[in-house]
């Protein structure tokens, strides 16, 4: 063993020494892909676990694959027991690990998942905590150099080094780490359920107003369509075709090859975030002789029209400079004496518009919304004025809901930070473990 003050990765050290992996374990090695890969999986038999498969809660076998009894045979060198250390060695997400539990049954891995399996010195779910902790994670990262390697190699893992206490302490920090991580596990899923309350509560509150406007004693009518329900007795129910200067266009089907700043911008499905922004890290462009085919001009509005965006809808506006658009995308340039462009924007992110969406899908190989099905969709429609004054409303609940998202998310952040250090300074003994903050933890 070596004493922990010489360590790289240690940060301020550990109370106990040191000792590499594999002078701990009795296994380190990762699977195969079955011959025949995706081909010689079955709908049932033994879990083959893939990297999607192993979190730092644990093993989530939602989206689990299975081979059958005569290649599980065949892969009998990576078949799991009870209390193996699982880590993904390759991939985005290198570095998440997790232990098979007691119980678990028979299982395999392929080659992106890695087995470890400790010896009776080193507590199965002490090493997991080690792995998982900051200065474990940069060992790991240490080993894996990105694009020139294809994964973490089993002699590099073998060489990370771990604090190895008696098993007595381990069990010990075990425990608390296991309290405690759970507690905070429990803030972070009841802040993620606060999170979903509330966008279920802005997207009733805009729906509502885009729907019936902000008169709440206002007199309804039937807007003629089930999925769109009673909308004010002086509104109208037109289709969005009679509120157009132009017909619907499709956009062009170019590569997207240069990223020339000084030519338009080529606007694709891809280029828009969750908001509805533009990102600048997918700037492409089109020769202007190319992009004069589909000009974009301020207000225009997208709708994509198939694939896994099929649906979803871009504002275009606040950019400066020249943009065209691609053919997976729909262009809707709006009477502006008829409707506000963004009150038709904001619509197309209420219920009403998804059930409209969802009962309008082509299914074939890919789900499809053409053209002549947009013509048709309909829009309730206030006086003008009216459009305005909702428009108002609905962008700043918009803005006061994201003001609160994002400050239960640094909230999250805060108590994740939290968990990995927590983790860090107990598996490295920086934290004193005793009955009372066994009790008694605080979260911040």
């Amino acid at each position: 063993m070596t004493e922990c003050t010489s360590a790289n990765f240690l940060g301020k050290g550990t109370a106990w020494p040191l000792d590499r992996i594999k002078d701990n374990v009795s296994k380190i090695g990762s699977g195969v892909t079955p011959t025949g890969g995706a081909t010689s999986y079955s709908d049932s038999g033994i879990p083959l676990l893939r990297s999607q498969n192993v979190h730092f809660e644990g093993i989530r076998l939602d989206d689990v694959a299975f081979i059958d009894e005569e290649i599980h045979a065949e892969m009998r060198g990576t078949q799991l027991k009870e209390k193996d250390v699982l880590l993904n060695i390759t991939g985005a997400s290198i570095g998440r690990c997790t232990f098979v539990p007691d119980g678990f049954g028979e299982g395999n891995v392929n080659q992106h998942v890695c087995i470890i399996r400790p010896s009776s010195r080193l507590d199965h779910r002490f090493l997991t905590y080690c792995l998982a902790a900051p200065w474990g994670q940069d060992q790991i990262f240490a080993g894996f150099t990105g694009a020139s390697r294809q994964g973490l190699g089993q002699r590099d893992l073998g060489e990370i080094q771990i604090p190895l206490p008696d098993r007595t302490t381990q069990e010990k920090v075990i425990a608390y780490l296991d309290a405690s991580c759970a507690a905070i596990d429990a803030a972070v899923a009841a802040k993620r359920r606060q999170i979903e309350a509330l966008e279920r509560t802005r997207k009733s509150t805009i729906t509502r107003a885009m729907v019936r406007g902000l008169n709440p004693a206002v007199q309804l009518k039937t807007s003629g369509q089930h999925w769109l329900g009673n909308i004010p007795t002086h509104w109208t129910a037109p289709s969005l075709k009679r509120l157009l200067i132009e017909p619907l266009t499709y956009g062009l089907n170019e590569a997207a090859e240069l990223e020339d700043r000084e030519l338009p911008r080529y606007l694709r499905i891809t280029d828009f975030d969750e908001s509805g922004a533009l990102r600048d890290d997918t700037f492409r462009s089109l020769p202007r002789e190319v992009a004069r085919e589909a000009p974009l001009v301020t207000n225009d509005v997208l709708f994509a029209r198939s694939g896994a965006t099929v649906g979803k809808t871009f504002l275009f506006r606040d950019y400066q400079g020249d943009a065209c658009f691609a053919g997976y995308l729909i262009r809707a340039r709006t009477a502006p004496w008829k409707i506000n462009p963004l009150f038709l924007y904001l619509f197309t992110k209420t219920t009403a518009y998804e059930t409209w969406k969802n009962l309008t899908f082509t299914q074939a190989t890919i789900q499809n919304i053409s053209a002549a099905k947009y013509n048709y969709l309909v829009i309730p429609l206030p006086p003008l004025s009216e459009q305005h004054s909702i428009c108002g409303f609905v962008e700043q609940c918009n803005a006061d809901f994201a003001r609160l998202t994002a400050s239960i998310n640094r909230q999250i952040t805060t108590l994740t930070a939290y968990r990995k250090s927590l983790i860090h300074e107990c598996v490295t003994g920086q934290r004193r473990i005793t009955e009372h903050n066994t009790s008694n933890l605080v979260l911040p």
